[in-house]
C-alpha cells in the first residue's frame, strides 16, 4: 500500500481529506437480531478492536452505547424506534433518500470537539442481497468501516475483505493500516492530506 492508496481510502467524493479514529473506548449494541448474530457481531467488535489497539468498555458514561447497528427489512421501521430522531437530526428525510436510492446500508457518525469518533451509527436494511452475506462476512466488513473514518467512495471497488482458505478476513494491507492509525504518537484526527505519510511510515514500522 502506497502513501497516494493510504490518501485516497480518507478522501472524499468531494475531495476533502479527512481522518478520524475513536477518541474513546467502542460500546456497541445491536438491535435486530437474534442472539447468535447477536454474539458474531459483537465478537467481530472484539477483534477488530484488539487489532486496532484500542478498548471496549461496559457502558459510555455519557451515552449508555456508542457504536449502535440496527438490523431490519424496511427504511421506514427506523421511524418507529424510540427516541431515534433525538440522536440522528432530520430522521425523516434521510429514511426518504434512502428509500428512494434502494440503499441497504448507511452509517452515520458524531464526533468529539477535537475530531475523534464519538459514535456510530450502522444500519442494515436486509434486502436479498444483504440477507446472501453470512452473518460473519456482513459484521466484520461493517465494523471495520465503523472503527475509523473511511471515505464515502473507499470500499466502493475494492472490499476491506478477502477469502483466505476458504474463510473470509480482513485484507492484511487494510490490518496494518488500522493498526497504523491507532498508533498513540499519530493525532486522532486530520484534515491534511500529508497524514497518510504518516501513517504509511507507520506502517512500515510495525512490518
Amino acid at each position: 500500500m502506497t502513501p497516494e492508496d493510504i490518501q485516497a481510502l480518507f478522501t472524499r467524493e468531494s475531495g476533502e481529506f479527512l481522518f478520524a479514529r475513536w477518541g474513546r473506548p467502542i460500546v456497541p449494541i445491536v438491535f435486530g437480531v437474534e442472539d447468535e448474530t447477536l454474539a458474531t457481531v459483537k465478537g467481530a467488535f472484539e477483534a477488530v478492536v484488539a487489532l486496532a489497539g484500542h478498548k471496549m468498555a461496559e457502558t459510555d458514561l455519557e451515552l449508555g452505547a456508542n457504536s449502535m447497528v440496527f438490523f431490519f427489512r424496511e427504511w421506514q421501521e427506523l421511524l418507529e424506534v424510540p427516541d431515534l430522531d433525538r440522536l440522528i437530526p432530520d430522521l425523516a428525510p434521510l429514511v426518504e433518500r434512502l428509500v428512494a436510492a434502494d440503499a441497504n446500508q448507511y452509517r452515520v457518525f458524531r464526533f468529539e470537539e477535537d475530531g475523534t469518533i464519538r459514535a456510530a451509527f450502522v444500519f442494515l436494511r436486509m434486502d436479498k442481497e444483504m440477507s446472501k452475506v453470512p452473518a460473519e462476512t456482513l459484521a466484520l466488513s461493517q465494523v471495520v468501516q465503523t472503527v475509523l473514518l473511511w471515505s464515502d467512495t473507499a470500499f466502493r471497488s475494492q472490499s476491506p475483505l478477502a477469502v483466505a482458505g476458504g474463510t473470509t478476513v480482513l485484507r492484511p494491507d487494510i490490518a496494518e493500516l488500522i493498526r497504523a492509525s491507532y498508533d498513540p504518537v499519530l493525532p486522532g484526527a486530520a484534515q491534511d492530506a500529508s497524514h497518510a505519510l504518516r501513517l504509511f511510515a507507520r506502517m512500515k514500522q510495525v512490518q
